[in-house]
């Protein structure tokens, strides 16, 4: 989920790191190599996934009956503690605003309609200012979280919410762009990103994959790796019911706050 294109050569060793360790436990048919052709979407309804990281709140409505929760990473970023994570509601660096509530009757840029960071976490944050009505003039659908950065900076919008490990790299890879943006606030936080295997994956896999994902978390070789990718350790007490995310969707529908309007 944060692969980032100058960060893709972190995030192939990170792979081949992992695949290494599967195959010396036995797991049949480790892939060589990332699948990056297929759709995230695809690849979490694949009865096939090996591995793959996911969103929290389009599994929780979605496609919790086809992956089953393995990890959730932890990361080194500001926003972050532990492998909780939130978004930062950012602004162009020049813009007025002070508050939240100055942000009512301004443009949003959204990534996915269906992301926790881009907007269930946006909409948490922003349910209580609302008043069972619309806050946002407009909201404008961007496809990614670099997208609705550029989209603030641009100023075809006025606000977005990246999620904090995503502004962190932004902030390393695309400096320029991160100049002409602030962080006005942030989100309620969530359990982050987690990695995910199909549901049919069976346990000796599962072990498997927890067992890779330790070593390459504490492999001293592997430090520059991690640092490229802001990896910072790893939780294995997930939740399958996707408690938290799904209470700030219900926190935000008693509001009369159904969607970022």
């Amino acid at each position: 989920m944060y692969d980032f294109a100058p960060l893709r050569a972190a995030t192939d060793a990170f792979w081949s790191a992992l695949a290494a360790r599967l195959r010396a436990a036995g797991v049949a048919d480790v892939p060589s190599s990332l699948t990056r052709d297929v759709g995230h979407v695809d690849t979490w309804r694949d009865p096939r996934l090996l591995l793959g990281q996911a969103c929290q709140y389009p599994l929780a409505n979605s496609w919790r009956e086809a992956v089953r929760l393995v990890a959730i990473p932890e990361y080194a970023a500001p926003g972050c503690e532990g492998s909780r994570y939130r978004s930062a509601i950012i602004v162009r660096a020049e813009d007025p605003a002070r508050r939240l509530e100055d942000l009512r009757g301004r443009r949003c840029a959204v990534n996915e309609r269906d992301s926790n960071s881009g907007s269930n976490l946006l909409r948490a944050a922003i349910a209580p200012l609302a008043g069972r009505g619309r806050f946002f003039s407009s909201v404008e659908l961007t496809g990614s979280h670099l997208a609705s950065a550029s989209s603030v900076a641009s100023g075809t919008a006025d606000v977005a919410a990246i999620d904090c490990v995503s502004y962190a790299h932004i902030g390393r890879l695309h400096a320029e762009l991160a100049g002409r943006l602030r962080i006005l606030d942030w989100t309620p936080s969530s359990p982050g990103l987690p990695y995910v295997t199909a549901r049919a994956s069976d346990p000796g896999t599962l072990a498997a994959l927890r067992g890779a994902l330790t070593d390459v978390q504490t492999d001293p070789a592997l430090a520059p790796m991690r640092a490229a990718l802001l990896q910072n350790g790893i939780d294995f007490a997930v939740d399958e019911d996707y408690t938290e995310v799904r209470r700030l969707e219900a926190d935000a529908l008693a509001r009369g706050y159904p969607q970022l309007a």
